[in-house]
């Protein structure tokens, strides 16, 4: 018997090129989705508004990313990718230049909105050309490289996003990302393969015919209740860490910063763990979700604990999300463009409803500990889709599990 060609294995297990320059354009749209926080009271300041109103800046990016990814998807199906996503880069830097140059608050909020919009259109055709370059044994680690990139901007892109608004302004964070969005927008033309359209042109409703899968809902829901839990524990660490904890708000950022290192990892590896045992890593990460919001919950009051819990649920809370990209690309078989746009809408609407709901338990008698009850509640509601999709998958089809 031979010996496998290590040329053959390395060609295998090699991503292609273009899943890294997918994962810089996740970078810089993870970046300017968070980053406006840290520049709030400067931009209140120019727009001579409050805080609270300028944070509508992030409520507007929000919602251009529900509609933008699934609404793109489907206004973009008869393009080749490489054009889709190079111009959506290209109307990212649009977007910001125009918000850098603005004086009127809602001139500002109209940009946003449209840079979400975009922003929804690359992750969602990004998602389907990662999965689509990589094959269908390595869809779930590219896709973790992919989404890592949007981890990554927690980590790195949103520090400096601040520390260059203190330096430069404001104004000139945006300028630099406008700068970076068209380089990568030039990498991204040259890059990822022109596939012409198929002679069989795919159609709204061929697409939206997708939406009758029962698998690909299920995987929609496990989505939202995922990022409902994480994201609102995340969202609202900093009345835990100063009220419960009683640490220095100053700690606030370093915390933040080990849960997105934590975050990034967990992503690449939930991701290669996927391709092989996509079931059993979602429900080990969603195990240990609950563990670590129960645990944040439980010792909240103990400041070493309390970080320690967060950066685990950093590592583990996200690190299903690409698994979930990566089977609802597959639910969508040849109709791909709209199952891969609806997690990333999916995504920002279930953060949506679990930040809602802790802002209110927040002023009730739950107080500071209301994010890590709501993240128990949401972690355990995890098994109840995921439980219905791997006993389905079971019954019709043999999977790796």
């Amino acid at each position: 018997m031979t010996a496998p060609d290590a040329t053959t294995t390395s060609q295998k297990t090699r991503l292609p090129l273009v899943i890294y320059v997918l994962a810089v354009g996740t970078f810089l749209m993870g970046t300017t989705e968070f980053v406006v926080a840290g520049l709030l009271p400067e931009m209140a300041s120019d727009f001579n508004t409050t805080v609270a109103h300028a944070g509508l800046s992030i409520t507007i990016f929000a919602v251009g990313m529900i509609v933008g990814a699934p609404a793109m998807a489907l206004a973009t199906l008869r393009l080749p990718r490489r054009i889709t996503l190079s111009a959506s880069l290209a109307v990212f830097a649009l977007g910001h230049v125009a918000v850098a140059l603005t004086t009127g608050f809602e001139l500002m909020l109209a940009a946003r909105f449209v840079t979400a919009v975009a922003t929804g259109a690359f992750w969602a055709v990004g998602s389907a050309a990662a999965a689509r370059a990589a094959g269908p044994e390595a869809s779930s680690r590219a896709l973790g490289l992919v989404l890592g990139g949007g981890m990554l901007a927690n980590v790195l892109g949103v520090p400096l996003g601040s520390i260059s608004g203190q330096l430069i302004g404001w104004r000139g964070t945006f300028w630099a990302l406008a700068v970076l969005a068209a380089l990568a927008a030039v990498g991204v033309a040259r890059l990822v393969p022109y596939n012409p359209p198929p002679e069989k042109r795919p159609t709204v409703l061929g697409e939206l015919r997708v939406l009758r899968n029962g698998r690909l809902w299920l995987v929609l829901i496990t989505c939202a209740v995922i990022n409902a839990g994480v994201l609102s524990v995340y969202s609202y660490i900093a009345p835990l860490i100063t009220d419960s904890a009683g640490l220095s708000g100053s700690v606030i950022p370093y915390a933040l910063m080990a849960f997105g290192v934590g975050a990034l990892v967990g992503n690449i590896v939930g991701g290669r763990l996927g391709d092989t045992h996509p079931y059993a890593t979602s429900f080990v990460t969603a195990g240990v979700t609950v563990i670590a919001c129960a645990g944040i919950w439980a010792f909240s009051s103990q400041p070493a604990l309390l970080l320690a819990l967060f950066a685990l649920l950093g590592l583990v809370g996200l690190s299903a999300n690409p698994i979930m990209v990566s089977l609802a690309v597959r639910f969508g078989g040849e109709s791909d463009a709209l199952a891969a746009a609806m997690p990333a809408s999916i995504f920002n609407l279930g953060t949506a409803i679990g930040t809602g709901l802790t802002s209110s338990l927040l002023l009730g008698t739950l107080g500071a500990s209301a994010p890590a009850v709501v993240g128990v509640v949401f972690g355990v509601l995890i098994f109840v889709p995921l439980g219905i999709l791997a006993f389905v998958e079971r019954r019709t089809a043999p999977v790796a599990v």
